[in-house]
């Protein structure tokens, strides 16, 4: 198997905290990070914003943390979270972003489950976090979520300056256990190392053709992989910059990417269609250079979204577990349903669902595997949980281990591009035939009408399972018909994948970067 071998170091010497500080050190001058807040937008060069960092490291330390020690973050978008986060790169701790909109039972679990040292949590949404936090965590810190939480006498910056270690981190140590969003199940903890940042950063930054005077757009949260992975590392990695915004607006994404200079963006399908439906009138032309998306888009809606941005996106796999992407589309001309071919180093396998043999028919849906290191290019094991992790690892005499994604995908004939067909409980059996609930979504996202949709199975006692549709309409006002929705299925998908129901629902469950939760849907909801 190949291996790749950019950033100068040895695959296995490289660390996140090398990465920073290379960077601040051929990098000083140049931007790092431009924040967009709700009244203010504030600028950090390298150099300005290492030196934040040293004083942050220095007020966690205060607070008792040190090398191994966990940091508990419940915070929205803001520069804090970015400085907390390299900070502990820095001690050799390792951080716990959460979702800051966890409810109280789900702070409890976490900060059980980690044991931070210090919890760190917005004034705002304080009350619920001490109550989590009172019984475990000896020292909680509030911010504003604002650019005030790094000048003045801020709890971060009072303290002085904290430099590293004489003794660098090591790549294997921990850096992060970040939690799945649980779309279908309770959220797991993924282990992720110094190493496995810094090839999220180098390899990111590779596929991205990412050079110094590149700025990434980071719109969706700054807990989940897509902006750590995809944006923050590589921009890091090359010393190119980051516009940053407190929170995702689908109204003012392209105002937003015109205002802050972006070349680069990372999404989901489900906010681009967001985007589409609410950007209204004529949205500023925009002139981005590369865009990456993950998850089924359809054909209109790319097309409309590429027009908007300026260039083609192109569609990529990955998991929080993978660290940086599996596959992307470099084809001449990026299309809007293929997740492309492996990236340079990276190895997959497709299997059948029941007995992991190579499937014999790549048309048919299959389990796509990941080759790699665990601790490097992929993740490291689930939190206190051996049992799961050794059911999707299987582990070689060389060192390498094939990770089982769970995630199926078919292949094209001629050009051997992969697609994405959903998880393997996204794919359901009707009377003999595969139906992808993923696709069925992203095809009746575009009926006349329809601002998004989610499609589930239901038992049937002829053809075993059916698709039912759940859709929310643009205008609550003017919903479409069933029939139209009907209409509209039978002229664009086979006869198996039509829904055998239609539900007009107010909004669907998501996760925070909208992803839908189809397990909180109930059964023949409707809207107010």
């Amino acid at each position: 198997m190949t291996r790749s071998s950019r950033g100068g170091d040895p695959p296995e010497n490289r660390t996140f905290h090398s990465l920073w500080s290379r960077a601040v050190h051929s990098h000083g001058d140049a931007s790092f990070l431009v924040f967009q807040g709700e009244n203010e937008t504030t600028t950090y060069t390298y150099a300005e914003f290492d030196g934040i960092v040293a004083r942050v490291a220095g007020a966690l330390t205060a607070g008792g943390v040190g090398p191994g020690s966990s940091i508990h973050v419940a915070l929205r978008n803001c520069p804090a979270f970015v400085a907390i986060w390299l900070a502990a790169t820095r001690l050799g701790a390792w951080l716990v972003p959460v979702d800051p909109a966890s409810t109280r039972r789900d702070l409890e679990a976490q900060i059980r489950r980690t044991r931070p040292t210090v919890g760190i949590c917005a004034a705002a949404r304080s009350a619920a976090y001490r109550q989590a936090a009172r019984k475990t965590v000896s020292c909680t810190m509030e911010l504003a979520e604002t650019a005030a939480d790094l000048r003045g006498d801020s709890v971060l910056v009072a303290h002085a300056p904290r430099e590293p270690a004489a003794k660098v981190p090591e790549p294997g140590r921990r850096l992060a256990v970040m939690f799945t969003s649980g779309t279908t199940s309770a959220p797991k903890g993924v282990v992720l190392t110094q190493a496995n940042y810094a090839t999220a950063g180098l390899e990111m930054a590779s596929a991205a053709g990412l050079r110094k005077r590149h700025r990434w757009l980071v719109t969706l949260p700054l807990f989940h992989a897509n902006a750590q992975y995809y944006c923050f590392a590589p921009a890091i990695a090359v010393g190119a910059s980051v516009a940053l915004t407190h929170a995702f607006s689908a109204s003012r994404w392209a105002s937003q990417a015109q205002e802050l200079s972006v070349t680069h963006a990372s999404l989901f399908a489900a906010p681009i269609r967001m985007i589409l439906a609410r950007c209204g009138g004529t949205p500023p032309p925009l002139r981005l250079e590369h865009v990456w998306f993950a998850q089924s888009l359809g054909h209109s809606h790319y097309e409309q979204f590429a027009a908007l941005v300026g260039c083609r996106p192109r569609q990529l796999y990955g998991m929080t577990e993978t660290v940086a992407v599996v596959t992307t589309d470099r084809g001449e001309k990026a299309r809007h349903d293929v997740i492309g071919h492996p990236l340079p180093g990276r190895e997959v396998k497709v299997t059948d669902t029941e007995h992991d043999e190579p499937v014999r028919d790549p048309s048919l849906p299959g389990v796509l595997w990941v080759r790699g290191v665990r601790g490097r290019d992929l993740f490291v094991g689930y939190l206190d949980d051996p049992a799961t992790t050794a059911r999707c690892f299987v582990d070689l005499p060389d060192g390498t281990s094939w990770l089982r994604t769970g995630d199926l995908v078919t292949t094209a004939e001629g050009s051997g591009a992969l697609r994405f067909a959903g998880r393997i409980d996204d794919v359901i059996k009707v009377s003999g035939e595969n139906v992808s609930l993923t696709e069925s979504e992203a095809v009746i996202a575009q009926a006349p009408g329809v601002l998004e949709a989610a499609v589930v199975a239901r038992p049937d006692p002829i053809r075993d399972q059916v698709p039912v549709a759940y859709v929310v309409p643009k205008d609550p006002a003017t919903p479409p018909s069933t029939d139209r929705l009907r209409e509209y299925a039978e002229a664009h998908l086979v006869p198996a994948a039509r829904p055998r129901e239609w539900h007009l629902i107010d909004e669907l469950p998501r996760t925070s970067v909208g992803k839908v939760r189809r397990f909180r849907i109930k059964p023949g909801a409707t809207a107010r």
